[in-house]
């Protein structure tokens, strides 16, 4: 996770850019400046007949790029991907049919506490309230069933097809996006975009965003009942969450655990906010999957600090945390909780973070005891030099790569495993879509996130089954002109799903997967790719990959064996399976 980033829409107040006056003042216009003003440079599109007007007016901002994706999907997921990396995405497509088919990706946006502008295209404002029934809809002369559908997967809709009130919807929403930080859903009718209104005659003026302000005495209160609670303890640890991005409270979590010397640990889909390169860090908590002896301490301890935690059956290995409720304390973007109570409202996470790191005192036992017990890590077996490639040789290797001027792009499977015990440097970016899970969110989410962070090389694992779903991207990645290395690698199937639940099902038909790469290249832009199947292979191809295609898109094609997964996903897939296959209760 970017920090800087993470911390853009923090800021009150959004600088406009400097334009010479509108003269022709349209809706068109005002959208794109206002999405250049929060951050926005690039938009993700799929062309449709109802958004083709509006195109061209985002096209028409200077400081405005479209990127024309393959599909709605793969638009919505490189939005997603794009926000991580700049703290704002945005998409847009056409009505219902590109809607409907974007839904997932804006699903997927809200799970992960993303602002993503979803943009759509809508029908002609005359057909609104007659009983004509359009294409592209499901032959019912009723038009809102994309809206209904999008009402639960964002925080604000807005359906512009007036020009009087069009300008406060629009700024209402993407207000709305930056302050919930969840995508919110834009629909603008066709004939509308380049139609000239009074109200968009002048420059957008920058918006301001009151900043949230804690209850001073909830606060107090709540600092005080921690600070007592962490003081009279005896080894207590500090565990970081992935909602620490939505309350831009890393910086805030950092000077705590300086203040204070526990150790500090991260949930899984917290990784990469918190920085590994502290000197307190001791791992991944994931319960029985956890990073060596990281469990041990944290388990162990007489209190825990969970900080913007999210509990489901996938962070705690299908309910089998070894965490006690009454030597807790859960702090959440707007609410703590000690133990068994109290609760605190209305008291903001980094408010009570910086607070707390005033008053609490340094308790360094449960680091020492993890010096005690921490024993290195083996180093991997000697290999024959004609020996299939082990997945633990590989992630070996990406080790290596990794620096602060590299991201890694996790898909959904056991790359999500592998990728954990990473060992990630000062400001080396990390994201993966745990909460949501949906396979082949990887490939648009590093077109995406490429796309703004053009000061790292993505790395992306992503394995076969998942490639398969959404895969067609690589194509926009050449043409944007992008230089990320994706391992594919390809076991031959759903691994993630056959340590739950094993079936023919989880077989997939195996492609040739850089002959469709070369075949999607064509010769136009720079693309490179290679098959790897031994150690030696691997050693050559990332050597390729890092000097003499360092400006390219590298696809490397990784053989695996199908039961060659890690013990993490052994162990995980089997506690998941159990609670997937829980009885139902006594009636």
């Amino acid at each position: 996770m970017n920090m800087e980033a993470s911390n853009r829409i923090g800021a009150t107040a959004y600088p406009s850019p400097v334009h010479a006056a509108s003269s022709s003042g349209t809706l068109g216009c005002h959208l794109a400046r206002r999405l250049v003003e929060i951050g926005v440079k690039d938009v993700f599109s799929v062309p449709g007949d109802f958004n083709l007007t509006l195109l061209d007016h985002l096209i028409a901002e200077p400081e405005l790029n479209l990127v024309g994706c393959c599909n709605e999907l793969n638009a919505g997921y490189a939005a997603d991907g794009y926000a991580r990396a700049k703290g704002v995405g945005a998409c847009v497509v056409t009505f219902t049919v590109g809607g409907l088919s974007v839904l997932n990706a804006i699903a997927g946006a809200y799970s992960e506490n993303l602002p993503v502008i979803c943009i759509v295209g809508g029908p002609n404002s005359n057909d609104y309230g007659t009983n004509r029934i359009l294409h592209h809809t499901i032959g019912l002369p009723d038009f809102s069933q994309e809206l209904r559908c999008f009402q639960t997967i964002t925080c604000a809709q807005a359906v512009v097809n007036h020009l009087d009130d069009a300008h406060e919807m629009i700024d209402t929403a993407i207000s709305t996006a930056l302050k919930e930080s969840k995508p919110v859903y834009i629909s603008i009718s066709c004939n509308l975009p380049g139609i000239p209104h009074p109200t968009f005659a002048r420059e957008p003026v920058p918006f301001f965003l009151a900043p949230k302000v804690s209850n001073q005495l909830g606060l107090e209160a709540a600092v005080e009942a921690a600070a007592e609670f962490l003081n009279k303890a005896v080894k207590p640890v500090i565990i970081g969450g992935p909602k620490l991005r939505v309350s831009r409270a890393e910086r805030a979590f950092v000077e705590l655990a300086d203040a204070c010397s526990y150790p500090i640990a991260v949930m899984p889909s917290g990784k990469g906010l918190v920085p590994e390169n502290h000197p307190h860090f001791i791992g991944t908590y994931w319960g029985a999957v956890s990073t060596s002896f990281c469990g041990e301490i944290v388990e162990s301890a007489d209190a825990y600090m969970f900080v913007g935690p999210i509990f489901n059956d996938y962070s705690s290995v299908g309910y089998s945390l070894l965490i006690k409720k009454e030597k807790s304390i859960f702090v959440q973007p707007n609410r703590v909780t000690i133990g068994n109570g109290p609760s605190f409202g209305w008291v903001f996470m980094t408010d009570f973070l910086n607070l707390l790191a005033k008053k609490v005192k340094k308790n360094s036992t449960a680091m020492e005891n993890y010096r005690r017990i921490y024993v290195p890590p083996g180093i991997a077996l000697k290999h024959d030099a004609e020996e299939p490639l082990r997945v633990n040789i590989l992630f070996k290797h990406i080790q290596e790569m990794l620096s602060g001027n590299t991201a890694v792009i996790a898909e959904t499977g056991d790359s999500w495993f592998n990728c954990q015990k990473l060992s990630l440097p000062e400001n080396c970016g990390y994201e993966f879509q745990m909460q949501y899970g949906s396979i082949g969110w990887s490939v648009g989410a590093t077109l995406g996130y490429a796309q703004a962070a053009k000061d790292k090389r993505v790395i992306a694992c992503i394995g076969d089954g998942s490639f398969q779903v959404t895969a067609q991207d690589i194509s926009t990645m050449i043409r944007c002109g992008q230089n990320s290395i994706i391992f594919l690698i390809n076991n031959g199937g759903y691994t993630i799903e056959v340590e739950i639940h094993d079936g023919p099902y989880n077989v997939i038909k195996n492609w040739d997967y850089t002959a469709l790469v070369d075949a999607i290249h064509n010769g136009q832009g720079k693309c490179w790719t290679a098959k790897v199947k031994t150690e030696d292979e691997l050693v050559e191809a990332i050597a390729m990959a890092t000097g003499t295609y360092k400006d390219s898109l590298c696809f490397i094609e990784v053989f695996a064996h199908k039961d060659d997964t890690s013990k993490e996903l052994l162990e995980w897939g089997s506690r998941v399976s159990d609670a997937n296959s829980r009885p139902p209760n006594p009636q």
